[in-house]
């Protein structure tokens, strides 16, 4: 992009102050920001007036799970189907890792960070680990995509690099960056971080599959034969990948997505829960859920909204694409964001001045027809890490992998 297309783009959604230091810029800096210009969705900020709308919801119903005992009634034969799919190349794996550890007390990518405690054990290392589990029996290379983010890709792909991919076939492992979006104030005017920089943030994770698709990689798998493409998050050491119950119990069921569910260990334990809204599967966020929702029971007497998402979700890749066309609500969030003054001097506002732009896969879900909610059993494969210490922590994953005789 030159500076004359760069002019016309911000023009036409009213952002020609992101040129004001232009001149003053050194000629790899007008380069970058001019690229920045090109990269940017600006039309996310031309949503703003309808940012009421994301927050309305339809009719919420229960969905029904596939529970622990109906799974282990059929087990071999849901596994057996799930492993003939994976040895036909027909399974991907994708890992959102675009999170740094700064709630974990480090400046490097999350999944970066040692929670061994004789030797180290990083959490990149225990994903890894834990897919090897599928790919020793199925005798089968799985692509993994790892979605990282401009904070974190180099340093990401060269830790990969220096450990040797922790032992996984390199040629399988397929690194991508998420996309971004503009930060704006409440006007919509985007800021600068830099006299040369655009401020700007990871796109959300409903972002995933269209970050995928832009960095060229849809091709790619369509002509490796993937049609199911199992997505998780960085930061559950114990979660199974490629399970090849799940993918058997998925394709059995004739659904376009499996979702993998945990019992809630009580009522207001802070996981969204699986749910029908509108007829369409969903998830309600636990902040979202009524007195009235809360207290519903089944025909079992049980909570009907119970089952907590671990963000561990199986996608067919034709489902997918047919998103594509579709526009995700986007979710407006009031954020601190640090931004360059007229003067030219960096600020840091200690409270919120702006909006950042996100999407969500639990929205991505909504577009699909059908979901199967896959329960398992959170001793076995919920162990996250958002906290040092306390609920969700490194002090509590590492007593679940002792439990699960995982050497740390």
């Amino acid at each position: 992009m030159n500076l004359k297309e760069a002019k016309e783009k911000l023009t036409k959604y009213k952002q020609e102050h992101l040129l004001y230091y232009y001149d003053s810029l050194q000629a790899q800096e007008q380069e970058a920001l001019l690229q920045q210009i090109e990269d940017t969705d600006f039309s996310v900020v031309t949503r703003l007036k309808g940012k009421e709308e994301t927050k309305k919801t339809g009719k919420i119903s229960p969905i029904a799970a596939m529970t622990l005992d109906e799974i282990r009634e059929n087990a071999d034969h849901f596994t057996e189907t799930g492993l003939e799919t994976i040895r036909a190349g027909k399974v991907g794996a994708v890992l959102l890792a675009g999170g740094m550890g700064t709630r974990l007390g480090s400046d490097n990518p999350k999944g970066m960070y040692d929670i061994g405690l004789t030797r180290p054990v990083y959490i990149f290392e225990r994903i890894i680990r834990n897919l090897f589990e599928v790919v020793d029996v199925s005798k089968t290379w799985i692509h993994l995509f790892v979605m990282t983010s401009d904070k974190n890709h180099d340093t990401t792909t060269e830790f990969f690099k220096e450990h040797q991919y922790f032992g996984y076939d390199a040629a399988h492992i397929h690194f991508f960056k998420q996309d971004m979006a503009p930060a704006s104030d409440y006007e919509g005017k985007v800021y600068l971080e830099e006299k040369g920089k655009l401020a700007t943030s990871p796109n959300g994770n409903g972002g995933w599959f269209s970050s995928l698709i832009n960095a060229g990689y849809l091709e790619m798998m369509k002509k490796e034969g993937i049609e199911w493409l199992n997505v998780f998050a960085v930061d559950n050491v114990l979660q199974r990948i490629a399970d090849p119950c799940l993918i058997g119990a998925t394709i059995e069921r004739n659904c376009d997505v499996g979702a993998k569910v945990v019992r809630k260990n009580h009522p207001d334990e802070k996981v969204g829960v699986m749910c029908l809204e509108d007829g369409h599967p969903s998830i309600i966020e636990y902040y979202e859920l009524t007195d009235e929702l809360r207290n519903t029971l089944t025909e079992n007497g049980e909570p009907a909204y119970n089952f907590g998402v671990i963000l561990n979700y199986l996608f067919h890749l034709d489902c997918l694409e047919a998103t594509i066309k579709k526009e995700l609500p986007l979710h407006i969030v009031e954020k601190k964001i640090p931004y360059i003054d007229g003067q030219g001097n960096l600020v840091t506002p200690e409270t919120p001045n702006g909006y950042k732009y996100e999407t969500l896969i639990l929205d991505l879900i909504k577009l699909l027809d059908s979901c199967l909610p896959f329960e398992v059993d959170r001793q076995k494969e919920f162990a996250p890490i958002k906290n040092k210490t306390g609920i969700d922590s490194v002090e509590s994953a590492r007593e679940l992998l002792k439990q699960n005789h995982i050497a740390l």
